[in-house]
């Protein structure tokens, strides 16, 4: 196995209320088999401690820039799932000097690709329902404030309330070859999936024009919670994808 300080850089870029533990404990000694794996918590996640700043998914990818520069490494791979896959997307159109392939599990690159009806959802959460799960667990195993749990879910649902959206535009001009995943279950829409994934550049016939730099993974029988459980499919796609030779942008 590689030391950490070797190998091709990849940035593992958590979910919402969640920590590395959560969203990669499965998959991550997997991938850091191979490469320098580099898993960051954003923001009042996991170990990492809350300022005083509104949560936003631009502010949280320049926090990954800011951490990269702190690192020396000037380009690296991103994986990212459900908002950590909204971060690995703002930095692939807002900093496409920093990324070199994109994995992005669970995104939608606009409102309408998430099922009617969740926002809401969303918004009537409140921080006991989570009390006793996986997500709740972890932040009061690593949190350094453990009593900021409701401060950590009421700043999430005003980010909820306030997504990002990109335009068909920069979603097609997205330099990095980028992988798409998704459960056949999740909170994304299948069809804003294969949509995204023309617009990155599918549509063409692989045996007769050869295959696009973008891929689609679903995965059958999956959640949007269960993608993390789901390391012994996606480690190996995901490393066969990040060691593909189609030349970066």
């Amino acid at each position: 196995m590689l030391r950490p300080t070797e190998g091709r850089p990849l940035v593992l870029v958590h979910g919402a209320l969640s920590g590395i533990g959560t969203s990669f404990g499965t998959i991550l000694p997997l991938l850091a088999k191979t490469r320098r794996v580099i898993a960051v918590e954003l923001q009042a996640h996991g170990r990492t401690p809350d300022i005083g700043r509104p949560f936003t998914i631009e502010h949280f990818a320049a926090d990954v820039v800011e951490l990269l520069d702190h690192l020396g490494v000037q380009r690296a791979d991103v994986f990212g799932w459900s908002m950590g896959a909204q971060v690995g997307l703002r930095l692939g159109t807002d900093h496409p000097g920093r990324v070199g392939r994109l994995v992005l599990a669970s995104v939608a690159f606009d409102l309408a690709g998430v099922h009617p009806g969740l926002p809401d959802d969303i918004q009537d959460l409140q921080p006991a329902h989570l009390h006793g799960s996986e997500f709740h667990d972890e932040y009061l195993r690593t949190a350094p404030d453990p009593a900021g749990w409701a401060n950590l879910v009421t700043k999430m649902k005003v980010l909820d309330a306030n997504l990002p959206e990109w335009t068909p535009e920069q979603i097609r001009a997205l330099a990095a070859p980028t992988m798409l995943v998704l459960a056949d279950s999740d909170i994304v829409r299948p069809e804003h999936a294969v949509a995204m994934f023309r617009l990155l550049g599918d549509g063409v016939a692989g045996d007769l024009a050869g295959m696009p730099a973008c891929r689609l993974a679903i995965l059958p029988g999956s959640t949007h919670t269960s993608i993390p459980q789901r390391a012994d499919w996606l480690a190996p796609m995901i490393d066969g994808f990040l060691d593909e030779e189609t030349p970066l942008h």
